[in-house]
C-alpha cells in the first residue's frame, strides 16, 4: 500500500515538472512574439511615417482607465488565490468574477478605442505605422480575451475539482499568465502610448 501511494506521488511530481516546463516554454514563446511586435512598432514609429499618426488620436485618459482595470484585475486575482489557499471556494469564485468583470471592462475600452480611431481616420490599413499599432495592441487584447475565457472555465471547474493540489496548480498557471499580460501591458503603455504618442 505504501509503495502504491509513493508511486502515485511520484507520478504527480513528474507530471507537475513536465507541466511547469511546458508552461514556461509557452511564456517564453509569447515573450519572443511580443518582442518582435514591439521591435516592429518602434522601427515603424520613427517619425518618418506618412499619413495619420497615432499621437494625433491618443486619449491618455482612456488609456489610463484601461490600465487601471487591468492592474486592478491582477489584484483581485491575487485575492482569489489567497482564498484558495484557505479553501474558501465561494470567495475564490466571487473574486474571479470580479477579475473577469475588470478584464472585460479593459477589453470593452480597448475595442471602443479601436473603433474611435478607425472612425477618426486612423485605421489599421492606413499605413505601416497604424498596422504595427493595431497588431501589437490587438494581439495583447486577444491574449486578455483568452485569459477571460480561462477564468470562466476556472469558475465553473473549481467546485468540480476534488483535489486541492490540482486546483492550486491550475490557478497558479492562470495567475502566471494573467501577471504576464499585466507586464506586457506596462510595456505597451510605456512604449506605444507614452513614447509613441509624443
Amino acid at each position: 500500500m505504501h509503495r502504491e501511494i509513493t508511486a502515485v506521488e511520484g507520478h504527480y511530481a513528474e507530471s507537475d515538472s513536465t507541466d511547469v516546463f511546458g508552461f514556461w516554454l509557452y511564456i517564453m514563446t509569447d515573450c519572443i512574439l511580443f518582442g518582435c511586435l514591439f521591435a516592429t512598432f518602434v522601427v515603424l514609429n520613427d517619425g518618418n511615417a506618412t499619413g495619420p499618426l497615432l499621437k494625433n488620436y491618443v486619449d491618455l485618459k482612456t488609456v489610463l482607465s484601461e490600465t487601471f482595470f487591468l492592474l486592478a484585475s491582477n489584484f483581485t486575482f491575487c485575492l482569489a488565490m489567497l482564498n484558495l489557499y484557505h479553501r474558501k471556494l465561494l470567495k475564490v469564485q466571487a473574486w474571479l468574477i470580479v477579475t473577469f468583470l475588470l478584464g472585460a471592462s479593459f477589453i470593452f475600452l480597448e475595442l471602443r478605442e479601436f473603433i474611435t480611431f478607425a472612425k477618426a481616420g486612423f485605421a489599421w490599413n492606413i499605413n505601416a505605422h497604424a498596422s504595427s499599432f493595431f497588431t501589437l495592441v490587438g494581439t495583447h487584447g486577444l491574449h486578455v480575451s483568452c485569459g477571460l475565457f480561462w477564468i470562466l472555465i476556472m469558475i465553473i471547474q473549481l467546485p468540480l475539482i476534488k483535489a486541492a493540489h490540482i486546483a492550486e496548480r491550475r490557478m497558479t498557471y492562470l495567475g502566471l499568465f494573467w501577471n504576464f499580460l499585466d507586464i506586457v501591458w506596462v510595456f505597451v503603455f510605456t512604449v506605444v502610448y507614452l513614447t509613441g504618442a509624443m
